[in-house]
């Protein structure tokens, strides 16, 4: 069997692209529940993250704007879901 590097998705925004790549990193995680993205505060999968955004950005993109994107996503993601109530 031929082996081939394995292929991202097609993604439509540049936000899209950089949830999916915090998520593949473990940077982020969907709430099972409501679906909000919450923070997982690992420092590790963070860099991760901005690793990819810079080796590997989408086409047309360059890796300082994808790595801005991934910060931006990281940002506006809590670490708690909004719809979940308090423990």
């Amino acid at each position: 069997m031929l082996m081939m590097k394995e292929r991202r998705a097609a993604i439509r925004t540049l936000r899209g692209w950089a949830i999916s790549v915090l998520q593949e990193a473990g940077a982020i995680r969907e709430c099972e529940e409501h679906g909000w993205m919450q923070d997982r505060a690992d420092p590790h999968a963070r860099e991760r993250a901005l690793v990819i955004a810079r080796q590997d950005p989408p086409v047309g993109v360059s890796s300082d704007d994808a790595v801005t994107e991934v910060r931006d996503v990281l940002d506006s993601v809590g670490d708690t879901c909004p719809e979940c109530p308090p423990d």
